[in-house]
């Protein structure tokens, strides 16, 4: 271990240390995501990869589309690239796919970005259905698709969800899916690794945007990273985080259905970290949240998620970090703060 260790302070590869590559192209396969390490990025969290896609793949002014709400950073992604933003819908089953279609036949669309799974901020899990039908799209109109993956392991039940991925390979587009995904939910948000697996034809560009931004991603990180998954630790850890989230999310939804189900709308969560909630009657969550403050409670105005026609009724709760004695206290104070 200790030579391996001397990787660790110094300079590395800017695709990343090759260890780490192999055991996220393994992980990735395991997932249905066929790749080999060549095709595997290292990079300093989700974050960075959505700018790295965005930097690679964009050039001002194109269209990329984006769910309805959509995860907030990636907003400020593409903003920052001087992308054309459009959105469209989205329901429990995930974007309203057949209205992509609607759009693709009169606008051209580079890119369309996603979070098929567990979504930020609404929860929400695009069919299988739909998941087919938007890669058929993509093959047919010509656009990539980002398929945005940082909670697809918290899972609450034994339901098996295809990555996009797996469906573009069945149909030979796999060139047009970029797949991204991180250790930060599952492992340690402060290590800052996450991954991006990019088709051959956006590899050279994708090495140059990476160097250009940091040479390459911290090597101590990389290096305890790829030496935890040798310990073959991973699922195990994330065991334990399925269930420690899926019993706070129910405390949560438990409490939020008993003492505020006459004023909140939501779907309870079947993973990931978020629950999504709507007011049954017109009201402004951001203005709301000035008197939350006071009793000690945070949450996220919905309209932050929009790129456009904000929903001033919704708000994004999150379980994961707060116990769930914590969560019923945080749920008496929103009641009270009505």
């Amino acid at each position: 271990m200790n030579g391996r260790f001397n990787d660790a302070f110094q300079y590395g590869l800017t695709e990343g240390y090759p260890p780490l590559r192999q055991a996220v192209s393994e992980l990735c396969q395991a997932r249905g995501v066929a790749c080999s390490a060549s095709h595997v990025y290292i990079t300093s969290g989700s974050q960075q990869s959505l700018d790295i896609v965005a930097r690679t793949l964009l050039d001002p002014g194109d269209a990329i589309v984006v769910e309805r709400p959509t995860y907030l950073a990636a907003l400020q992604v593409f903003q920052l690239a001087q992308a054309n933003i459009l959105s469209v819908d989205t329901d429990d089953d995930g974007m309203l796919v057949e209205q992509l279609a609607d759009l693709l036949e009169t606008t051209r669309v580079k890119a369309v970005y996603l979070v098929p799974t567990f979504g930020n901020p609404g929860g929400k899990t695009l069919s299988e259905a739909r998941r087919r039908r938007l890669v058929e799209l993509a093959k047919k109109h010509d656009f990539v698709i980002i398929e945005d993956d940082p909670y697809g392991e918290i899972s609450f039940t034994d339901e098996v969800r295809r990555p996009l991925y797996q469906y573009a390979v069945e149909l030979g587009c796999e060139d047009q899916v970029v797949y991204t995904s991180t250790f930060s939910k599952i492992l340690a948000p402060g290590m800052r690794i996450g991954w991006i697996v990019m088709p051959d034809w956006l590899a050279q560009q994708t090495v140059i945007v990476k160097q250009a931004a940091d040479l390459h991603t911290n090597m101590l990180s990389q290096v305890i990273t790829a030496e935890y998954l040798s310990m073959n630790r991973l699922e195990s850890q994330i065991a334990l985080i399925r269930e420690d989230y899926r019993k706070k999310c129910v405390a949560l939804a438990d409490a939020l259905e008993s003492q505020l189900g006459e004023h909140l709308a939501f779907s309870r969560p079947k993973g990931g970290m978020f629950l999504w909630a709507r007011f049954r009657y017109p009201f402004d969550t951001m203005e709301w949240m000035k008197k939350t403050l006071e009793n000690g409670v945070v949450y996220v105005p919905g309209e932050a998620f929009y790129n456009d026609n904000p929903d001033t009724r919704t708000l994004r709760l999150s379980y994961s970090t707060v116990s769930t004695e914590g969560l019923m206290t945080a749920v008496e104070r929103l009641a009270k703060s009505l």
